[in-house]
C-alpha cells in the first residue's frame, strides 16, 4: 500500500506541477521564484541527465520500463520490515514514472526547476529519483551489517 501511495502522490504532483508549466509558460520564459537563487525557467529536456543522448525517446522508454519492473520485483523481496528501502524505492518509481508520462506524451521531459548554482534545468520526478536514491544507499550500508550472511 505505501509503494502506491507514495508513487501516486510524487507522479501527481511531478504532473501537477508539469501541467502548470505547460499552461501558463511558454518554453524559455523564466519566473524569479528567489532572486539569484531558484527560478522557475521552463525546458523540454529529449535526452536524460544534462541532455545526453538527445532524442533517443525509445531508447529511454524502454530503459526506463526494464527499470521500473527490476525495481517492483526487488520491492516485493525486500522484507516488510525494510521500511526506508521501501519507500526509497517507491520514490525512485515514482519519479521515473513522472517522466516516463512526459516521454510517451511529448517525446521529451519537461523541466522547470532552475536551481542557479546547479546548471542542470530539472523537474520534480528528477528530485525524487535523486533523493530515493541517496536514502536507499544510506539506509542500504546502514544495516548491510545486520543482514545475515550466506555461507
Amino acid at each position: 500500500m505505501r509503494l502506491f501511495l507514495v508513487v501516486a502522490l510524487v507522479v501527481g504532483l511531478d504532473q501537477l506541477t508539469k501541467y502548470l508549466v505547460v499552461s501558463f509558460m511558454d518554453i524559455g520564459d523564466t519566473i524569479t521564484i528567489i532572486p539569484h537563487l531558484l527560478h522557475f525557467t521552463y525546458v523540454r529536456n529529449p535526452g536524460a541527465a544534462f541532455g545526453l543522448l538527445p532524442y533517443r525517446t525509445f531508447f529511454f522508454v524502454a530503459v526506463t520500463l526494464i527499470v521500473v519492473v527490476f525495481m517492483l520485483v526487488y520491492y516485493r523481496a525486500l522484507p516488510e520490515s525494510f521500511n526506508v528501502l521501501r519507500t526509497a524505492l517507491a520514490l525512485q518509481l515514482g519519479g521515473a514514472l513522472g517522466n516516463l508520462i512526459d516521454r510517451l506524451r511529448f517525446g521529451q521531459v519537461i523541466d522547470f526547476i532552475d536551481v542557479k548554482f546547479f546548471p542542470p534545468v530539472f523537474n520534480l520526478a528528477d528530485s525524487a529519483i535523486v533523493i530515493g536514491v541517496g536514502i536507499f544507499i544510506i539506509a542500504f550500508f546502514r544495516i548491510s551489517p545486520y543482514i545475515e550472511r550466506s555461507p
